[in-house]
Formats: C-alpha cells, structure tokens, sequence
C-alpha cells in the first residue's frame, strides 16, 4: 500500500513509485539534451545542412512544449497511469526509429513524434504523483520527481559526446531503449491503476488554440523570430478569454485567483526565466573565452547540477516541515550570492574557485525552483491537481524561452563587439541576477499568502 495521502510517512511503494517515474522524467528530458551536440556529426552523415539538423532538438522541444496543455485533459480521460505507460511505450518505440532513420527528414519526423510521446510522459508522472503523495509529503516526493530537469542536461551534454565519439549517432537514441522498457515493466507492474475521472468534453478549440500558440511562442523567443512570438501570444490570449468563460475549458485559468497558487506560478515563471536562460551563458566563457573542448566545458559547468540536485532533499523536507515560501525566499537569495562572483568573472578565474560559485548557485536554485511548485500545488485540490500541473510546466517553457531569448542576444551584442573577453559573458550575469532579484517581489508576496492560509 502507498498510505494515506493525509499520512506524513513515505512508504517503501511510495519511494517505488517515485524510482519509476523518475525513470521516465529522465528520459523525456535527457533524450532533448544528448542529440544537441552531435548536430553537427548528425548533418554531415545526412550531407544536410546544420539548419536542417537543428530541426532533430526544435522540433522536439516544440512538440514537447504542444503536448504539455492535452495531458492535463489526457490524465483525466484515460487515466495518468495509463497515460504514461502508453507514453513510455512509444518513446521507447520512437527511440528505436531515430536510430534506424535512413533521412534526415524522417529522422525530423520521428523526433517530433518522440517530442510528442515526452510531452505527455512527464506531466503525467507528475500528476499521478501529486495526487498520490498528499500535500504533507508533496515537497520531498516532488523534489524527486525534480531531479531529472537538472541532472539530465549535464548527462545529456557529457554522454552525447561520448556516445558521438565511441559508438556513432544511432547510440544517442537506442541509449533510451533499454530505460524505457525497465521503466515500461516496473510501471505495469507496480504503478497504481486510478480510475479515471468523469471525463469532460475535450475543448477542441483550445487544444487547437494552445498546441499551436504555445509552440509558436517558444520557438519565437528561442529562435527570435519576432512574428512568430506575437502570434503566439495572441493565440495563448484568445484561448484564456475563451477558458475564462468555458464552463469545461482544456486548463482552469481561475485557479489564479487564489494568491498562493498565482504568486507560486510567477515565481516559478520568473526562475524559467533567470535559469534556462543563464544556462547558455556560462559555456559560452569556457568555450570563447577559455578555449575548452565541448566535453571538458561539460564537466566544468556541471557543479550547477550538482549543487541543484543535492539540494533538492533538502528542500523537500524543508518545505514540508516549515512553510515552504520562506524556503523559496531563502533560496533566492542564495542563487543572487552565486550568481554575483560570476558577474565579475575575469579571463583567468581559478576553475576550484569557479567550480565552487556554481554548486552555491545550484543550491539556491533547488531550494527555489521545487519548493515553489509544491507550494502552489497545496494550495489546488486533488480534483484540479491536472489543471494546475500544465500551468505550471507552460509557464516554466515559456519562461524558459524567453530568457533564453534575452540572453542570448545580450551576450551575442557583447561578444560581438568584444569577441572572446571574460566581460562579455560577465556582463550577462548581471542581467541574470537582476531577474533573480525581481523573483523576490512575488516571492515575498508568497510568503504572505501562504502565512495567511496557515494563520
């Protein structure tokens, strides 16, 4: 038995489950990391152009992010249960076909499929385990579940290049194949099988409003296409009128209205920002400024993930004992205290020293980032736990983008005009500690919410 959802205890099935999900969280988001630096490889056995192969990680990630609003109405109609074992099937099924793709086209083709299959892999496992956990044990249970976001992009970019270098590009896929299928076994035998709710009509118009506006807008930040961007956030506009006033929209926009939920959901809108955004920084310093190779840059920006996942323990007691708010203002403030010394960077920085800035960093950022997902979420009832779970994941793609967006084209300008200068890359940490600091705003606004609904 997992236990009461009003019981404290994690049970061993609890951990169980945990194990399994996590399984499959770590695929969707490693398969999107491992392929990036094998671009390059990937083209010239396809003699396509880099543009083309850049398709095989933006048609992933898109697909991804279109997804992400269907599972919420999907975990609800077929069961969360069903619909991951369904998904982990086919994402090992997808693997498998990127490996044998004979083109570049088809290869395009079933990454987007295999985007499609992860959208939907990972907002399921969470829905099913924040239903299950119960909110006196939702902070350490999520913080698990947390874990594959930041140690799949350091695996991800270290295995890729050797798996690039050792085995050949069909390895970067079939890697997947033997995970998902543990992963497939453990769940048909040791997942709960929840009945699924009484299932509303599907909001047609909203399916076609956010799978096609969201996407749009990722890609139009990512990529800095202005057009694209403005048609997506108009798309995402008229699906929230259209939600506001549905009597069974896709996504419940009215949970917003309660403070704790909105003020969670823009912090952890403002962390999409401040970190995947930041994460394309830092690299740029050892490769332009500092002259290392692809994998040696790997290793030495790893202490972020390192300190991130170490800390996320941490953080989930920590937010189920106390009132979680206060440990997102503290983390916060630790991720600024990291992110300052890499704002003063110079062009021979000790690597120890450098090292040691980043794990400080990725401690705050996993006492920041969780902590705010579970506390939003205990605010939302079991019923509604499939509505709040895509809110949350759009918001943190969105977020992500558009950082990424802003940062690169501030240290494109600053690298351009001072091609391979430490202070190009410094200055960019200044922006990302700015936006960090301006998290603490909603952020104190959550710790009052939060005291208020205790009180």
């Amino acid at each position: 038995m997992i236990g009461s959802t009003d019981d404290a205890r994690i049970t061993p099935a609890l951990w169980g489950m945990a194990s399994i999900l996590t399984i499959g969280g770590f695929l969707s988001m490693f398969t999107s990391t491992v392929v990036n630096v094998a671009l390059g490889t990937i083209a010239a056995g396809f003699r396509a152009s880099l543009g083309t192969a850049q398709w095989i990680a933006t048609g992933y990630l898109l697909a991804l992010a279109a997804m992400v609003p269907v599972s919420g109405w999907a975990s609800r109609r077929f069961g969360a249960t069903r619909l991951w074992l369904v998904c982990v099937g086919l994402f090992a099924s997808l693997s498998a076909l990127c490996s044998t793709a004979t083109s570049i086209e088809t290869l395009i083709v079933f990454r987007v499929l295999q985007g499609a299959a992860g959208g939907l892999l990972v907002p399921a496992g969470q829905i099913l385990f924040a239903m299950t956990a119960g909110p006196k044990r939702l902070g350490r249970m999520m913080a698990v579940l947390s874990i594959p976001i930041y140690l799949a992009p350091v695996l991800g970019t270290l295995c890729g290049s050797v798996l690039t270098e050792r085995f050949g590009v069909p390895w970067l896929f079939l890697v997947n194949v033997p995970l998902s299928v543990l992963s497939l076994l453990l769940g048909l035998k040791w997942l709960p099988r929840e009945s699924p709710a009484d299932p509303q009509p599907l909001d047609r118009r909203g399916v076609l409003l956010t799978v096609t506006g969201l996407p749009l807008l990722v890609y139009g930040f990512a990529e800095a296409a202005p057009i694209a961007a403005v048609a997506g956030a108009i798309l995402l506009v008229v699906f929230a009128v259209g939600a506001l006033r549905s009597p069974a929209p896709l996504l419940d926009l009215r949970l917003f209205c309660d403070r704790v939920f909105s003020s969670a959901a823009a912090v952890i809108f403002g962390m999409g920002v401040a970190l995947f955004g930041s994460m394309i920084v830092l690299p740029l310093y050892y490769l332009d400024v500092r002259h290392e190779s692809l994998v040696a840059t790997g290793f030495l920006t790893a202490p972020l993930g390192l300190g991130t996942v170490l800390a996320l323990p941490l953080a989930g007691r920590l937010t189920d004992r106390i009132v979680g708010a206060r440990v997102i203002f503290a983390g916060l403030i630790v991720t600024i205290i990291g992110t300052v010394p890499l704002a003063l960077l110079t062009g021979a920085d000790d690597y120890w020293w450098l090292s040691a800035v980043q794990f400080v960093r990725g401690t705050g950022i996993g006492l920041t980032t969780t902590p705010a997902l579970a506390t939003g979420l205990r605010s939302v009832a079991k019923a509604r736990i499939s509505h709040a779970m895509p809110l949350f994941a759009m918001l943190q793609r969105i977020g992500g983008s558009f950082g990424t967006s802003i940062l690169t084209a501030i240290v494109s300008a600053r690298l351009a005009a001072a091609p391979g200068t430490a202070a190009a890359v410094a200055g960019a940490h200044w922006w990302i500690a700015g936006i960090t600091a301006i998290v603490l705003i909603p952020s104190w606004l959550l710790v009052r919410a939060e005291s208020s609904t205790v009180d």
